[in-house]
């Protein structure tokens, strides 16, 4: 691919992934991810999942660095003028906290994280709504290392934007995840209804709630609204997950491909993390006969989530949107994480009630390309005091399992098909 006239090289994009806390964080790393993104207390886009306070980023950035993953900081609030005066020691510490790069909508972030610590990577978040090559050069010129695409432009214009553009700027598209209803983000629903700043890390997430119609005269009378039989959720878009589509999006020049999720599980980023990290090996492995197996495509059907769609990859989306209800799908359960192996023992930490005589299944930590998950017959749990139960049943507790022949690392889930 020619671009500027530079023949680029063949690229393999990181995968990227969501950690709320310390915990997900882990999960991430262990699980694939090149590269991570979390939020501080201040200037991130998601409040509740803003538990990243100076001295914990600085632990998750050395436990990320000491496997070669590189942490990246959300600063892509649009701060008030009452909030100005501690974006410089905030950028500050988060240099000394050892971040690899921050994320940022807001001009003046920019240009201020420019003077304060010159030689930090700057992102450009989706929330600045980057739809064409004129922009990403501009942004570009002011000094940002990467840029992160909107969500609502298709593969054409993402490859039309990498071929305009230096190729030391770097393009992050979203490949999996929620997708808002409104452009890049920009919605006042949620201030507006609930008096909670969307564009400030709070929404309500109004765009899922069912909605009627109520005449004035006629209050306390509601009317369903159908678009078709489906029913009224009219604003509730689909998940996006381009997972079967992953070598075009990898073909189009993209340097990163972002997962959405920081208020997710510690499962979620596992299992999603995971799926996306043996797509790209696989690619990597065979590009040109690059076919993703049936079983890394379920693997994101494993976790909670709405119904799928590929968003606006292959043009306006005619199922965008899920009209029967604003929920999830959500079909599997974690039931346990495995804390060692010592010998024919699993030691682990309950996370739901399960019962001997079930079938589960394992996922285990990255290691090694098409590591499936394991098929597991529980046929014993003991207790921490040695007793044998029916049924791991109280909340958190340690218990061991037989586990010969397994030899399952710190981390592995277990996990069992929905009741």
């Amino acid at each position: 691919m020619e671009n500027g006239n530079k023949l680029l090289q063949p690229h393999y994009p990181e995968v990227l992934a969501p950690v709320g806390d310390y915990e997900r964080l882990t999960y991430a790393v262990n699980y694939g991810a090149d590269a991570v993104y979390l939020g501080g207390t201040a200037f991130g886009m998601r409040a509740a999942s803003a538990k990243f306070d100076f001295d914990t980023m600085k632990k998750a950035v050395e436990y990320a660095h000491a496997r070669d993953v590189k942490v990246y900081l959300t600063c892509n609030t649009l701060p008030l003028n009452s909030e100005v005066d501690q974006l410089a020691d905030y950028l500050r510490n988060a240099q000394t906290a050892g971040v690899d790069a921050v994320i940022v909508a807001d001009i003046g972030v920019l240009m201020e994280a420019k003077r304060v610590i010159p030689d930090m990577d700057i992102h450009i978040s989706t929330q600045t709504g980057i739809v064409n090559y004129l922009t990403a050069n501009e942004l570009y010129k002011l000094g940002a290392k990467r840029v992160v695409l909107a969500r609502e432009l298709p593969l054409e214009e993402i490859k039309r934007i990498r071929d305009k553009t230096p190729p030391e700027l770097e393009i992050e598209t979203f490949v999996h995840g929620a997708m808002c209803m409104s452009f890049s983000g920009r919605c006042l629903l949620s201030n507006y209804m609930v008096g909670r700043d969307a564009n400030r890390g709070e929404c309500a997430q109004p765009c899922r709630w069912g909605y009627y119609l109520m005449e004035e005269k006629r209050p306390g009378q509601y009317f369903p609204i159908f678009e078709d039989e489906k029913g009224s959720y009219i604003l509730n878009a689909k998940d996006m997950c381009m997972i079967e589509y992953i070598d075009k999006v990898i073909d189009a020049g993209v340097t990163s491909l972002k997962i959405e999720g920081r208020a997710k599980s510690f499962y979620y980023v596992a299992v999603v993390t995971n799926a996306y990290r043996q797509a790209v090996d696989l690619y990597k492995k065979d590009p040109k006969n690059f076919k993703l197996p049936a079983w890394i495509e379920e693997e994101t059907r494993k976790v909670s989530h709405r119904q799928y769609s590929t968003g606006f990859y292959f043009g306006r989306p005619e199922e965008g949107q899920y009209y029967e209800n604003g929920g999830y799908v959500r079909q599997w359960d974690v039931v346990a994480v495995v804390d060692k192996t010592e010998g024919d023992v699993l030691y682990c930490t309950q996370r739901n009630k399960f019962s001997v005589g079930e079938e589960v299944e394992i996922i285990r930590p990255f290691a090694t390309l098409e590591d499936r998950p394991v098929t597991y017959q529980v046929t014993e749990i003991t207790d921490e005091l040695g007793n044998k139960r029916e049924s791991a049943n109280n909340a958190m507790m340690k218990f061991t399992m037989p586990a010969k022949g397994l030899n399952l690392p710190q981390g592995s889930i277990i996990r069992r098909a929905a009741e």
